[in-house]
């Protein structure tokens, strides 16, 4: 990497200098930059001047020769890869387009089941069928984890000529696993590697952050910048190290499915972020694993409270790694569920967490975090400790069968698009479903298009519901299920 080169912004430079010509606008969009239009009195003059049309001086997203080109390269030398592709789509655009690079209808593609409803949207609207592989389990903190080698390799023989392996790295929870490995195992059988890394955009900007996946010969990966990296949301990149996946394919899905009205704005907090990362990716990361970790072992000393921790929780083979950013707290030990302790900590304390689980909650740290905000942390979970400890038995849920995967019946393209009623949920079981239900965050989902539902899945289905949880499906309506049938 020439880091000289990356003092560049090609895309924010760009626009500094296309703003400063004083251009009279009779392109779009429609507030011109007008200094006193409703949205520069609202969110100020610079976000208007900012907000600009695809010209010839500023490059066009879908087919890029300029300087959007520039920053794409400098994002793929950042990460080592071939080529970058920039999405102002989100990481759902990316992971779906990844799928659709290497998939076609009825191809199949392995994957774990607690993968992103992002990759089951890919899954359907490429038509491949999914090959599911359970991920590990940890019944003590309630999660799911990574996937083994063993799994991959098994998957692999029980299914020739799959097209594709679609992997997490990291999981929500931050574990990883053998990516080095199973990369090398899929490409002797010549097989593309997909990489969900939304929440590992930070990983290869410090040495003791786990491997990212272009490091290790991965064939695609979609990285959420604005989640880890510190660009706007919304903002993600596609990295591809081209061989079995051409750039001139994965751009024709691209131009599929993205606006051709990208956001300067979101483009240009791409070329910001990642300039940031090269120069001060090692100190900021640096800084944030060494807070982390204090706040860690301060957590593990509160009465009722747990928290994971690298050293504990790595043992090779189910868990290969895990990102010591993240702070995945168990809580049931209080009589309290995660969801509870998710609405207590923004009721109480003013603290938004990530996520909750059923006994977690998750705490992400990225480079605009502070020592005060994890200090306030540690003082936050002793509150809580004071407040529930010992008042109250641990909170337990009969965890068999709780992570069973459903039975696959029909292909989800194929679920997606056939006849359908609505029913109600108690009614719903031993039916197939017309759609995805999804818990968000993280948005794993319960059930998908063409699987079977069953007692199990409707308990865990109404236990989310008793805990206020956001609920996803086609169109709101929680008490009913859309199944497949007249």
């Amino acid at each position: 990497m020439d880091l000289k080169n990356h003092a560049a912004t090609p895309i924010y430079t760009g626009l500094q200098n296309y703003t400063q010509a004083k251009i009279i606008h009779f392109d779009v969009p429609g507030h011109k930059k007008n200094p006193v239009s409703p949205l520069a009195e609202a969110f100020g003059e610079q976000i208007v001047l900012f907000d600009a049309n695809s010209t010839k001086d500023l490059d066009v997203l879908s087919n890029p020769t300029g300087i959007i080109k520039e920053a794409e390269a400098l994002m793929a030398d950042a990460y080592g890869a071939d080529y970058a592709f920039l999405l102002v789509n989100g990481s759902t655009f990316g992971v779906i387009t990844m799928i659709m690079s290497a998939c076609g209808p009825k191809d199949k593609i392995i994957m774990p089941r607690n993968v992103h409803k992002s990759a089951i949207n890919g899954v359907i609207l490429s038509g491949a069928l999914p090959v599911f592989i359970d991920p590990e389990i940890d019944p003590e903190y309630g999660i799911t984890n990574g996937i083994t080698y063993s799994a991959v390799k098994e998957a692999i023989r029980a299914n020739p000529g799959v097209k594709g392996i679609f992997l997490n790295n990291p999981t929500y929870y931050g574990t990883v696993s053998d990516l080095k490995a199973i990369v090398r195992l899929a490409h002797r059988h010549g097989i593309p590697v997909l990489v969900d890394e939304a929440h590992g955009s930070h990983f290869p900007f410090h040495p003791e952050l786990p491997d990212a996946a272009m490091h290790v010969g991965a064939d695609m990966s979609t990285v959420s910048i604005h989640k880890t990296g510190g660009s706007l949301t919304q903002t993600s990149a596609i990295l591809l190290n081209e061989g079995l996946i051409s750039k001139e394919k994965v751009r024709t899905i691209i131009n599929l499915m993205q606006t051709t009205s990208a956001s300067y704005f979101l483009l240009a907090s791409l070329d910001l972020a990642r300039k940031h990362l090269v120069f001060n990716g090692r100190q900021i990361w640096g800084n944030l694993l060494a807070l982390s970790a204090k706040a860690k072992a301060e957590i593990n000393k509160i009465p009722g409270l747990s928290v994971i921790t690298r050293d504990d929780y790595v043992n090779g083979k189910e868990i290969y790694d895990y990102d010591e950013s993240k702070l995945v707290i168990r809580v049931n030990e209080l009589g309290l569920t995660g969801f509870e302790v998710y609405d207590l900590f923004k009721e109480k304390y003013n603290i938004q967490f990530e996520l909750a689980e059923t006994y977690v909650v998750l705490a992400v740290t990225g480079p605009g975090d502070t020592a005060e905000d994890l200090t306030q942390l540690v003082e936050a979970c002793e509150k809580l400790s004071r407040d529930y400890y010992g008042k109250k038995p641990p909170f337990h849920l009969p965890l068999p069968g709780y992570f069973a995967r459903p039975q696959a019946v029909v292909a989800p393209r194929d679920a997606f698009y056939g006849v359908k009623k609505q029913v109600p949920l108690p009614e719903a079981c031993g039916e197939i479903s017309g759609e995805s239900i999804m818990i968000y965050p993280p948005g794993i989902p319960l059930v998908i298009p063409g699987e079977r539902i069953t007692e199990e899945i409707i308990d865990h289905y109404n236990f989310y519901r008793k805990q206020n949880c956001i609920i996803m499906n086609d169109d709101g309506n929680i008490d009913f299920i859309k199944v497949l049938g007249e």
